[in-house]
């Protein structure tokens, strides 16, 4: 199989708090790291009562010191909520302190509603249309130093740290192609131009002092349990939050509900199971299965695996035996 990754939200589970998640999301590194995950990326929101990974580069300067060896990311900062120096500063710290291990994923949405955006940025004149130039600008940064360069980003400057384009869409597939740049698509709940984003990335793709060829990451959702019945309701979870989500009523993940999509009007049954088409569910053989069919017909180079588990060791159990049956392991859990 190619490699598998981790994309944590660091969830917040009903009746549990930030503090509790933030334990959870380092002991769930460690054990990804032991079980041969390649990267561990946590994601950028604001003002969601179920997400902790706000201050996202605070965060993976926590995970990067609790491992080893293992990549440290986002995925991603939304680019568009900040200065491009002053990523750069924040990632040429990470780069400093933890050399060779932190990637830079970026995407241009919000990440939070536009009254929480207007409030991280005080006004809402960054325009998303000017995300092109910011990642350029923010690429320049970790770039070695040029003769009469007036500005720096000090730490940053010519650390070079490896920068992902993000997307859901065929907008951030164009600027990947044409940065030469690594992809990640976020089909773990936006899948519906998946396959054209990607086509649209490799043909369009030009080589770079970055990289040679195409390089795709896919999200994909995992709920894998030691029996099917026990792996569905896991699944039910996120299914909960994200009809909460979409009918206006985010909230902290909920427990899991047994039959929860039988009980949902045709509509939010048909939402879901488009927007979360990209989902695995099972047993161990059935987990390898839908992974390997997954990865065969979208020719992905690596998967990120996220898994919206309300109970942690449910969790941590779920990403072993992806890791297990899918032959990523490299050592004993």
């Amino acid at each position: 199989m190619i490699p598998f990754s981790v994309l944590d939200l660091s969830p917040i589970a009903q009746g549990s708090n930030a503090s509790q998640s933030f334990r959870n999301t380092i002991d769930l590194a460690k054990h990804a790291e032991k079980w041969g995950y390649r990267r561990y990326w946590l994601a950028e929101h604001h003002g969601m009562p179920g997400i902790a990974s706000a201050a996202t580069s605070v965060l993976i300067g926590q995970v990067a010191a609790a491992t080893s060896t293992m990549r440290v990311g986002a995925g991603g900062i939304m680019l568009p909520n900040h200065s491009p120096l002053v990523i750069a500063e924040q990632f040429g710290t990470l780069e400093a302190l933890f050399p060779g291990r932190i990637d830079l994923g970026l995407g241009r949405a919000p990440g939070s509603d536009q009254t929480t955006a207007r409030a991280l940025r005080r006004n809402l004149a960054s325009d998303a249309d000017e995300f092109p130039q910011d990642v350029v600008e923010l690429i320049n940064y970790f770039e070695p130093e040029q003769p009469g360069q007036a500005i720096r980003a000090v730490p940053g400057t010519g650390l070079r740290v490896p920068v992902w384009i993000l997307g859901s869409s065929l907008f951030g597939a164009q600027l990947a192609a044409m940065l030469g740049l690594p992809y990640a698509f976020a089909s773990h709940f936006a899948p519906g131009q998946m396959m054209q984003a990607v086509e649209m990335y490799r043909k369009l793709f030009r080589p770079s002092q970055f990289l040679d060829k195409p390089y795709v990451m896919l999200g994909v959702n995992v709920f894998a349990a030691d029996n099917e019945g026990e792996a569905q309701l896991l699944a039910t979870s996120l299914q909960q939050a994200f009809v909460n989500l979409r009918t206006g009523r985010p909230g902290q993940l909920p427990p899991p509900r047994a039959n929860f999509t039988a009980d949902l009007d045709p509509s939010a049954q048909a939402m879901l199971g488009q927007a979360l088409s990209c989902t695995v569910i099972g047993v161990p053989e059935q987990v390898r299965t839908g992974l390997e069919e997954f990865a065969a017909r979208t020719g992905a180079d690596e998967l990120m695996i996220t898994a919206q588990v309300f109970e942690h060791q449910a969790r941590l159990r779920s990403y072993q035996l992806t890791a297990e049956v899918c032959g990523q392991t490299r050592v004993a859990a």
